[in-house]
């Protein structure tokens, strides 16, 4: 069988920004090819520890996206644990991506994506190419030089969040004459 998807599309909802004292709640994946069409996709509520949420979910963000806090911690209680997350990624990569070439992930500061990956899942972040498709670095250069922003609505939900990511790039993308 043919493994068509080039790019690992992936979007984090975390507990806060500190890769050490934070951890991933939920999990969007979108494979595609370079044309942006959608492969397949995945998606995972990570169980974490409420007192952990209670503690780190805390401050100006969440109090402004407190509907978006209270729907993680409701969704919580029928998580997965880390591992077995974890191992559904692997296999979706498997039966997605040629297993000869690393997976090249993509997404919105998508950097800060991977210092998690990195953190919690050692075993997904050693499949993962050291080069990412960071759509924010496109959204600095547009914004920055040609005076274009692209409307992205703020979900702060993985699946809704990747989503616009790969809209965000076509966007840009539709902006470049070849």
């Amino acid at each position: 069988m043919t493994k068509h998807a080039k790019l690992l599309w992936v979007d984090l909802e975390m507990t806060g920004l500190d890769p050490v004292q934070d951890r991933i709640l939920e999990v969007a994946v979108i494979a595609t090819d370079w044309d942006f069409n959608e492969i397949a996709r995945y998606e995972a509520v990570k169980k974490v520890g409420p007192n952990l949420m209670k503690e780190r979910m805390v401050g100006e963000f969440w109090d402004t996206y407190s509907t978006v806090r209270d729907a993680l911690m409701a969704q919580n209680e029928n998580g997965k644990n880390g591992r077995t997350v974890e191992n559904e990624l692997l296999e979706f990569i498997d039966e997605h991506f040629d297993s000869e070439k690393p997976v090249l992930l993509a997404g919105n500061s998508i950097h800060q994506d991977r210092k998690f990956i990195e953190n919690e899942w050692g075993r997904l972040n050693a499949r993962l190419h050291y080069r990412m498709l960071d759509v924010s670095a496109w959204k600095v250069l547009f914004e920055g030089k040609y005076k274009k922003k692209f409307a992205k609505p703020e979900a702060h939900r993985a699946m809704e969040d990747i989503q616009g990511s790969i809209e965000e790039l076509k966007y840009y993308l539709g902006k470049v004459k070849a």
